[in-house]
């Protein structure tokens, strides 16, 4: 296998070197796909199960380009949001904050000062033992709005680029205020819908939709705090506490539904019919110069030695990791797309083996579909 398909024998390799338990690796060039295979497991523990093409993954991360960014881009082309637009101006309750002179772009461009990451789940869950059924529900939400409202900024707005969830968390509640519906709502109907990209959703805790079988669903990590193996509800602790549905995480979908949202995005990028304007498009895939050397479009990032997306991607390339072990790439001037869905997290996050594979699996499809 490893001689006769290179491709096949870096996902193999990855699987028996411990990387993942298994992955699904779709890649289409062109228009046309040329490569759809599920490797390995998608469950180790307790009993294996192979990983089949339409496995669903917990995609992390990605929900940030594929879910929030795309949402507010659709409200900016709407004319119902400007990038200029402040976050006190969208969300009243953060007026005097100080992130709340931060704009919808510096949220976008993680250039608003707010830290990566705080564990304000375990703030969510103190709230629940004294109020149960406060996990998950809208006071929630608020009350995790007004902590990032509390936050202390690392760097003044627009000086300094620190990869926030916080950020994110902001642009999905400020979807929520300003359409009046759930950002899970938002972007089935406006996005996902349309355009096929099934299966492709958020699962909130309260329970999954009807297209989400838990057999359908890869697990991820026995988790210590929730004390279960959790399969069918989401890693991310913070987007658990806030039900299931945030911006910055809670998205599960099957490589073929991502793939679907990335032609979305292609297709605008490079001119053709889509639902997403062009300009704006080619605006959100490209680096933004609030932050000098910032690698970071509008919800995208972009190929930033040494990059996960190898080293033969164009400097116009766009694309977003998970930490689950999900990623996607793209690169308007091959019009190639790379999916690849694991749950690395499986049984336990303590592997960062997928840092060294990432590169080197987009070098490889380069290589053998490109030259």
């Amino acid at each position: 296998m490893k001689a006769s398909d290179p491709i096949a024998g870096a996902m193999q390799s990855a699987v028996e070197a411990g990387v993942f338990p298994g992955a699904v690796l779709l890649v289409r060039l062109q228009g046309a796909i040329r490569y759809h295979r599920a490797f390995g497991l998608t469950a180790s523990v307790p009993l294996p199960e192979p990983a089949h093409r339409d496995t669903i993954y917990d995609l992390a991360s990605l929900t940030k380009p594929l879910a929030t960014a795309t949402a507010v881009l659709c409200l900016v082309q709407d004319g119902s949001l400007s990038l200029d637009r402040t976050v006190q101006d969208c969300l009243p309750e953060l007026q005097g904050c100080p992130v709340g002179r931060a704009t919808i772009a510096h949220l976008l461009t993680h250039s608003s000062g707010l830290p990566a990451w705080r564990p304000f789940y375990e703030r969510v869950a103190d709230q629940d033992k004294l109020q149960p059924g406060f996990l998950g529900s809208p006071a929630a939400k608020a009350y995790v709005l007004q902590l990032i409202g509390e936050e202390e900024l690392l760097a003044p707005i627009g000086a300094q680029a620190v990869y926030s969830d916080l950020g994110f968390m902001l642009l999905g509640l400020l979807v929520e205020r300003l359409t009046g519906r759930s950002l899970a709502a938002v972007v089935r109907e406006r996005i996902y819908g349309p355009i096929k990209a099934e299966p492709l959703s958020f699962v909130p805790t309260e329970g999954a939709p009807p297209a989400f079988a838990a057999s359908a669903i890869a697990p991820t990590e026995d988790d210590p705090w929730r004390g279960r193996m959790l399969r069918g509800e989401v890693h991310d602790e913070n987007a658990y506490a806030l039900g299931g549905v945030a911006g910055h995480a809670g998205l599960f979908g099957t490589a073929a539904a991502v793939l679907a949202v990335s032609g979305c995005w292609l297709d605008a990028v490079t001119g053709k019919p889509s639902l997403l304007r062009a300009d704006l498009a080619q605006r959100s895939t490209s680096r933004q110069e609030i932050v000098s050397r910032s690698s970071w479009g509008l919800g995208w990032d972009s190929p930033s030695p040494p990059s996960s997306s190898g080293t033969k991607f164009s400097p116009r390339s766009f694309g977003h990791l998970g930490y689950t072990g999900t990623s996607l790439w793209v690169d308007p001037e091959r019009e190639l797309e790379v999916v690849l869905l694991s749950n690395r997290v499986h049984p336990t996050r303590k592997n960062e083996k997928i840092r060294e594979f990432r590169p080197l699996i987009h070098d490889v499809i380069y290589k053998e579909l490109i030259g």
